[in-house]
């Protein structure tokens, strides 16, 4: 029986991930995406499953930046979650929006509300904890008007109330978790695959006219669909960076060589970041 490790504590939204693709395994919660990642490379873990995107915030850049800079672990599948964000009181709150004082939550989160935020309590006090089950934590604890900003999980672990559901401003919200582990072997996830994806880090030699063109080229003329590219910075200076590419379509023998080889050719770096399947999770 495999080790699993989540970005915790309970109620966190990787917790929900963890619970709805992988069944009967023993689970860690980790206060940062960090420490589990180092629980991954440290063996103290089999998996480690910590976010990634979010579709209204965008990435997070903790993951990204940990994994390319810090501990080089294998991508060995994603899990893509819907996101449900609720104003969560403690159970002997019953008063009125205008009298919570502060509101707690993960970044990313408060990002994902602040339409309601605004128009409902923009005189509350905004502050960031670790994760979104964290914040649950904190208020089920108080003994003030305050909130947090969680989901149903997180409501039921801490016995908090959900004053109002889905207060995120976008409806389409969906999380990107990525599953890390040594040996791809042992992931058992018993959903259907949505699709097969390959991560690359691709490092250019110098900032020139027509670079990144190139790199592009390298996939468009081979009909290879990019799904993703991002930039971010080498942290050796201003003005470097280094793209992270996602591609529609598992490794091969032929394509992803040849690809590898004719950026090599224009002098870029290539890393395998990880191919992996996908699964969509319906909660």
């Amino acid at each position: 029986m495999s080790k699993i490790g989540y970005l915790g504590p309970k109620g966190t939204f990787t917790k929900l991930a963890v619970d709805t693709a992988f069944n009967g395994e023993e689970k860690q919660s980790f206060e940062t995406i960090p420490e589990c990642i180092d629980a991954v490379y440290e063996n103290q873990i089999d998996i480690g499953v910590v976010p990634i995107e979010n579709a209204i915030e965008g990435t997070v850049q903790l993951t990204v930046d940990y994994l390319v800079h810090q501990v080089r672990l294998p991508i060995t599948a994603e899990i893509v979650v819907p996101i449900q964000q609720h104003f969560l009181v403690h159970g002997n709150f019953t008063g009125q929006l205008d009298e919570i004082q502060e509101v707690y939550s993960h970044s990313h989160a408060i990002a994902q509300c602040q339409q309601y935020l605004h128009k409902f309590i923009p005189n509350a006090t905004i502050h960031f904890s670790s994760s979104t089950g964290k914040a649950a934590e904190i208020v089920s604890k108080a003994n003030k008007p305050i909130a947090a900003i969680g989901n149903k999980l997180a409501a039921k672990e801490y016995d908090l109330n959900i004053y109002k559901e889905n207060i995120h401003d976008y409806p389409n919200n969906h999380t990107r978790f990525v599953v890390l582990s040594k040996d791809k072997n042992i992931i058992n996830i018993n959903h259907p695959v949505k699709m097969e994806k390959t991560t690359l880090l691709i490092t250019l030699p110098s900032d020139y006219a027509g670079a990144l063109h190139q790199v592009i080229s390298a996939f468009a003329w081979r009909k290879m669909n990019l799904s993703k590219i991002e930039s971010r910075p080498t942290k050796t200076g201003l003005g470097n960076y280094f793209f992270i590419i996602d591609v529609n379509q598992s490794l091969d023998d032929v394509l992803f060589p040849s690809v590898k080889a004719e950026l090599e050719a224009l002098g870029c770096s290539v890393t395998l970041l990880g191919s992996y399947p996908v699964f969509q999770m319906h909660l």
